[in-house]
């Protein structure tokens, strides 16, 4: 059992601090949106989302994370059948994406990224699944099915994170430098079978990209959300509205759709500025750089692989959403995590947080300093 002085010396505070930290910017911002939408208060539902996510990373924290390993591929296929479920329930602005719950719904997108890492980080523990070329045949197809079967809700974003998170944990199992570059150059190949699974709406938002046009007219459709979140995140300023005030009277200057959700981001840049929007991209390279101190101080293979996974995971979707907030990366449904408001979001990022605390919490499991066993010349 886990003695109360020893679970202290070993919890990773930084983790903790950084992710409360993000979580405190996160209201902040959606308090911004509230004042612009002068509708739905959805600060005040994100409050009780949070004291669940909290319970929820306790829960997270307290399990040994081992237990997890038995249950991780039933876990995964319950969660593939979770995807399918949604294409029969009823669609919301054309999408399929959530399960109604009554008091919420319920998006299973979110938990496959979870389940999907659990389950990869499983199969990767053993050294014969990833120091062969055969051998990464199955994470590969472990990826591409909950990676199609998001693509058809439609979700763009969810679907990209699935990549990097596997080619993060295959580097870290220790696979061949040779075999991760065959694994990319398949990537590649099936790009445009994604692409022919991908929706107009979807081919639309990556063509948009493409056709940025800062000046002239308001461009309409897709275009439009790119335009108003850079001039939401320019109207901050250097210091913000907070500090320096309004620049512009006309609340239609501020109108930015899936603000407290997809351009969570730009509104903390609208109310501090640059500050905001570098101390969050701080908070996550703090919380990264302890997770992966994390992974890099365990030897038990399920719980470093684990630790790298949840890293890679919250990398990607820092890259993809601030990415698509300055016209670097398509515009997607992704929700920043720890900031943005939504509840299956949160929940989900609030457990992974747990996991990664879970990892470097444990004691009697072997945590001496050794890397990453990368290899190419054995």
């Amino acid at each position: 059992m886990m003695t109360p002085t020893l679970s202290l010396q070993r919890m990773p505070w930084l983790v903790v601090m950084s992710a409360a930290l993000l979580v405190i910017a996160g209201l902040g911002g959606i308090a911004r949106g509230d004042e612009f939408a002068s509708g739905r208060d959805l600060q005040s539902r994100q409050l009780v989302w949070i004291a669940i996510g909290f319970l929820a990373m306790l829960v997270a924290t307290w399990i040994p994370y081992r237990v997890w390993k038995p249950w991780s591929y039933p876990l995964f296929v319950a969660t593939l059948l979770l995807l399918g479920v949604v294409y029969f329930c009823p669609a919301r602005n054309g999408a399929h994406r959530w399960i109604p719950l009554g008091i919420a719904d319920f998006q299973p997108s979110e938990l496959a990224k979870l389940t999907y890492i659990i389950a990869l980080s499983h199969y990767l523990m053993h050294r014969r699944n990833y120091r062969r070329l055969r051998g990464l045949i199955v994470p590969f197809a472990l990826t591409l099915v909950p990676v199609l079967l998001i693509l058809r809700e439609p979700d763009l974003g969810t679907s990209l994170l699935f990549f990097p998170v596997l080619y993060g944990m295959l580097f870290a199992a220790g696979a061949r430098a040779r075999h991760l570059v065959a694994v990319a150059l398949l990537g590649a190949m099936v790009m445009p079978v994604l692409w022919t699974q991908m929706s107009a709406e979807q081919k639309s938002r990556i063509t948009t990209l493409f056709n940025q046009q800062d000046a002239g007219p308001t461009p309409r459709g897709d275009g439009y959300h790119l335009h108003q979140s850079k001039q939401v995140l320019a109207l901050g300023g250097m210091w913000g509205s907070d500090v320096t005030g309004m620049k512009i009277d006309d609340p239609l200057a501020y109108h930015l759709p899936a603000a407290r959700t997809d351009f969570i981001y730009c509104l903390i840049g609208e109310r501090w500025g640059l500050p905001g929007t570098f101390g969050v991209l701080l908070l996550y390279l703090l919380l990264f750089g302890r997770g992966l101190m994390i992974a890099a101080g365990t030897q038990e293979p399920f719980g470093r692989l684990m630790a790298v996974g949840i890293v890679m995971l919250f990398a990607a979707q820092l890259i993809v959403n601030t990415g698509m907030t300055v016209g670097l990366m398509p515009i997607t449904g992704l929700t920043l995590p720890l900031v943005s408001y939504g509840g299956s979001s949160l929940l989900t990022m609030c457990i992974a947080i747990g996991l990664l605390l879970n990892v470097g919490l444990r004691p009697g499991y072997e945590v001496t300093g050794e890397p990453f066993r990368f290899r190419d010349g054995e």
